[in-house]
């Protein structure tokens, strides 16, 4: 299956250009402080996105584990991405859920909050960044309230369908309707970026390379 070519160039480009032109274009620049928590490697697809909370799923005649129709619903152009800011310690994703999406080609999960059975996603290369890591089932504590709903992450608001990119500086959440603009003003800054680093390995000093040029790069346009 094709890639999305604009989550081609989405991929190829890094985490730091993009928030660098989320800011340069007013948009909020990052999410930080997740952690790579297995099979390290930058990762970028479009949101499909899960609302877990504290308590137990309300009685059904057809009960069903947090995350799985998320999973279902995603493919390899996806990024599986769960609020979980419960306050309490258990699990968003776990194991067997890493299993199926690898299966899958799922790009990877993101978890604004906890994630567990990190070695058996790393053995089987499923890719995970997340708050914190635990141990503790998420059964008893959390439920899935809502699947491909807008959800917290962070600071920021992310809907159903926007473009994410993590690795481990930090994550960009890119609305849709602004992929264009993102993905052009950022190949600008990394190919001034790449001409920069080639301006330092041919001698020129680092003063004169970072100097006015470099402070106004973000200036709008």
């Amino acid at each position: 299956m094709a890639v999305d070519p604009l989550i081609a160039r989405l991929r190829s480009l890094d985490i730091c250009d993009l928030s660098d032109a989320l800011d340069a274009l007013g948009l909020e620049p990052a999410v930080t402080g997740l952690v790579q928590a297995c099979a390290g490697k930058p990762i970028a697809g479009r949101a499909v996105t899960v609302k877990l909370i504290a308590g137990n799923a309300p009685p059904s005649d057809h009960p069903r584990h947090l995350c799985t129709a998320a999973v279902e619903a995603a493919g390899p152009d996806n990024i599986i991405v769960i609020e979980q800011r419960s306050g309490l310690d258990a699990a968003a994703w776990g194991g067997i859920l890493s299993r199926a999406a690898q299966v899958r080609g799922i790009a990877g999960t993101i978890v604004d909050g906890p994630t567990r059975d990190i070695e058996e996603a790393d053995r089987v290369g499923y890719t995970v960044y997340a708050r914190t890591l635990t141990c503790r089932t998420a059964r008893g504590r959390i439920y899935e309230s809502d699947c491909q709903t807008p959800i917290a992450f962070g600071d920021l608001i992310v809907h159903p369908g926007d473009y994410i990119a993590i690795d481990r500086s930090g994550c960009v959440v890119i609305p849709s309707a602004r992929i264009a603009d993102v993905l052009a003003r950022a190949e600008q800054i990394r190919d001034k970026s790449d001409d920069m680093a080639a301006a330092v390995y041919a001698g020129i000093p680092v003063s004169k390379v970072m100097g006015g040029d470099y402070e106004r790069m973000l200036e709008k346009k």
